[in-house]
C-alpha cells in the first residue's frame, strides 16, 4: 500500500520504513538517468514542485517548468517561503515545495535523498570535468586554427556555422571557469541548437558559443554575471561563421581592452565604431575610405583595424595570436603599401575612420557613390567636404569646448604621443605627475574612457576641428619655471 507523497493510487497512510525504502529507490533510478529527472522525480514524490536554483544560472532543472521563477526566489529568500525546504546541493540549492497533504517527514526525507544524490552527480561530474575542460580547450585551438570542418563533426555534424567568441580575464578566471562551467552545463551532444566550449588559453577564459546563426542571449547574461560576481572584463564578438574564428577571437580581445569595471562586457561592434563615424556624409566618406584601402586585403585591414583598437603593439600582437615582432613588421609592411607615416595620430585617426567606413560593392560603388577615383587616397589630409559641415563641427565642439586652455593643450600633446606620459611631459616641461593630474581632468570633463584607443582618436580629430589658436606646448601659460598659470 502507498502513502501520501507518491504517486502511486491507494489510499494515504502512515508514513513509514518501507515508503521510505521505495522513496529511495525510485529517486536512485531517477538520477541514474539525468539531473532533470531526479528533479521531476522529488517533485513527484511530494505532489508539489521541485527547483534546484544555481545563483549564476537561476533555475538549473525545475519541475514544472513553471515553477522556476519561484524556485529561484525561494533560494535567495528562504524566510519568505516558510513552506519550502531548501537544502544546499552540489553548489546550488534545491527548493522543494510538497502539497498540503503531504506528510513533512516524508518531503524531508524526498528533499534528503534528493539533496545527496545531486551531491553525487557533482563529484561524479567533478571527476570528469578536467578531461572534459582538456577536451573544449583542445577543440578550441582547432577552431582556432580553421580545422571548423573536424569540430563540427566532433560535435555531430548538426548544421552549426556560426561562433560567438567572448575573451575573459582577472585574477579569479579559476574560479569563473568553474562558476561558468557549471552554470553552461557543456555537452557535446548532436541535434542541438547550440553548443557551448569553454577553455583556458594563455591564461585568459575562452567562451566560444557554436550555433546555427540565431544567438538568444542565454550565454551573455552568464557571461556578465559572472563578470560581475568575479570582478572579470570581458570582449565579446560575433555571431561570425564558423570559417572567421579567428577574426572573432581577436576582435574580441580588441573589445575587452575597452572594457571597464562599469563596463565590464563590450561588444566588438560597440569598439572601433566612433561617434564621428555616422556624421560623415556617406558617399565621399565610402569613395575615400574605399580608395585609401585598396592596397590591402581584407586580412591586412583585420589586423590594422585590432592594432589600431588596442593602442599597442604587444596587445594586438595578443589579441592575434602572433608575436610582437610580427605585427610590427606587418605594420611597417602596410605603412609601405598606404605610403603613410602609421606613427603619425592624425594618420592613425584617419585610418581608423577608413577602416570603419560603409562596405562598398565589387565595383567601388556603394549605395548612391560614384565609382572610386583612380589611385590611392591620402591618410595625411581629408578630402573636402568630409569633416568642415555643421553636424561634424557642432559634434566636435559638444565633446571638446570648455576645456581650460591649459588642459587642451596638455591633452594634444599628450595624444600626438599616443597616450604615452613620460614624453609628452617632456615636451610641456611639466612633472609626470602634474601631467597626469591634467589628464584625468580631461577625462572628468570629457566624459571618455581615455584608455580606449579608440575614443582617444576621436578626441584627437574633435581637437582638430575646434583649434582656433596654437595647441602646442609653446603656447602653455607660464609663470616661471615648471609652473603654469590660468588664463
Amino acid at each position: 500500500m502507498s502513502t501520501t507523497g507518491t504517486t502511486d493510487h491507494g489510499e494515504p497512510g502512515p508514513w513509514g520504513a518501507r515508503d521510505g525504502w521505495e522513496t529511495a529507490g525510485r529517486l536512485l533510478r531517477a538520477a541514474t538517468g539525468s539531473g532533470a529527472g531526479l528533479i521531476a522525480e522529488a517533485a513527484s514524490l511530494v505532489q508539489g514542485w521541485a527547483v534546484l536554483a544555481d545563483p549564476i544560472a537561476g533555475a538549473v532543472y525545475s519541475s514544472p517548468a513553471a515553477a522556476a521563477a519561484n524556485g529561484v526566489h525561494a533560494a535567495a529568500a528562504p524566510q519568505e517561503h516558510p513552506y519550502s525546504v531548501q537544502l544546499p546541493a552540489a553548489g546550488a540549492v534545491l527548493v522543494l515545495t510538497p502539497a498540503p497533504a503531504t506528510p513533512p517527514g516524508h518531503t524531508s526525507h524526498v528533499a534528503a535523498t534528493t539533496a545527496a544524490l545531486l551531491e553525487v552527480r557533482g563529484q561524479r561530474a567533478a571527476e570528469l570535468r578536467g578531461e572534459q575542460m582538456r577536451l573544449h580547450t583542445t577543440l578550441l585551438r582547432l577552431l582556432l586554427a580553421g580545422h571548423t570542418d573536424a569540430v563540427v563533426d566532433a560535435l555531430g555534424g548538426s548544421g552549426y556555422s556560426h561562433v560567438t567568441v567572448y575573451r575573459l580575464t582577472g585574477d579569479d578566471a579559476p574560479a569563473a571557469h568553474q562558476v561558468l562551467w557549471r552554470a553552461v552545463r557543456p555537452a557535446l551532444a548532436p541535434h542541438t541548437d547550440a553548443c557551448t566550449l569553454l577553455g583556458r588559453i594563455d591564461g585568459e577564459l575562452v567562451v566560444a558559443e557554436v550555433h546555427r546563426g540565431a544567438d538568444d542571449g542565454r550565454l551573455l547574461r552568464l557571461v556578465s554575471r559572472v563578470c560581475e560576481r568575479h570582478g572579470m572584463l570581458a570582449g565579446m564578438a560575433g555571431p561570425l561563421p564558423l570559417p572567421e574564428m579567428s577574426t572573432a577571437y581577436g576582435d574580441a580581445a580588441a573589445a575587452r581592452h575597452s572594457a571597464t569595471p562599469d563596463h565590464r562586457i563590450v561588444p566588438a561592434d560597440a569598439v572601433g565604431a566612433p561617434r564621428l563615424a555616422p556624421l560623415l556624409p556617406t558617399a565621399p566618406y565610402t569613395r575615400w575610405a574605399a580608395s585609401a584601402l585598396r592596397p590591402l586585403d581584407p586580412a591586412h585591414r583585420h589586423l590594422l583595424l585590432v592594432w589600431l583598437r588596442t593602442g599597442s603593439t604587444p596587445r594586438a600582437a595578443a589579441a592575434l595570436g602572433l608575436s610582437a615582432g610580427t605585427v610590427r613588421a606587418r605594420v611597417r609592411e602596410f605603412a609601405r603599401l598606404l605610403d603613410a607615416d602609421l606613427e603619425d595620430v592624425t594618420v592613425r585617426a584617419h585610418l581608423l575612420l577608413a577602416l570603419r567606413a560603409p562596405a562598398v560593392d565589387g565595383t567601388g560603388e556603394g549605395a548612391g557613390d560614384a565609382p572610386v577615383p583612380p589611385g590611392p587616397a591620402r591618410l595625411d589630409v581629408l578630402p573636402g567636404g568630409l569633416l568642415d559641415t555643421e553636424a561634424v563641427r557642432s559634434w566636435a565642439g559638444g565633446l571638446v569646448d570648455g576645456l581650460e586652455p591649459h588642459l587642451r593643450i596638455a591633452l594634444t600633446c599628450w595624444l600626438r604621443h599616443h597616450a604615452r606620459t613620460a614624453p609628452a611631459a617632456a615636451e610641456l616641461h611639466v612633472h609626470r605627475t602634474t601631467l597626469a593630474n591634467w589628464i584625468g581632468r580631461c577625462a572628468e570633463h570629457l566624459a571618455r574612457n581615455l584608455a580606449d584607443a579608440t575614443v582617444r582618436a576621436e578626441i584627437h580629430l574633435a581637437l582638430s576641428i575646434t583649434r582656433s589658436g596654437a595647441d602646442d606646448p609653446a603656447s602653455l601659460p607660464r609663470r616661471g619655471g615648471r609652473t603654469y598659470r590660468r588664463m
